[in-house]
């Protein structure tokens, strides 16, 4: 069986990459919209870089701003 390489990063990389508020990606990941976390130790989480940097390309490849909550048109 093959072994793939990932590159983990933490919340102070995630969050230079994607300045969103930890609340924000949190109802994120839970409504499935964000790459969900990977619990490394009960106290130390961490996410796929391949996985965020493939979310970023998507919202980028979207080119339309994403609708604030609450706000319908």
């Amino acid at each position: 069986m093959g072994m793939t390489s990932r590159v983990l990063i933490g919340r102070k990389k995630l969050h230079e990459m994607i300045p969103l508020a930890e609340r924000t990606i949190f109802n994120m990941e839970q409504r499935g919209e964000f790459p969900r976390r990977i619990a490394l130790t009960s106290r130390n989480v961490a996410w796929d870089l391949g996985e965020v940097e493939a979310w970023i390309e998507a919202r980028r490849a979207q080119g339309a701003q994403a609708q604030r909550p609450g706000v319908r048109f």
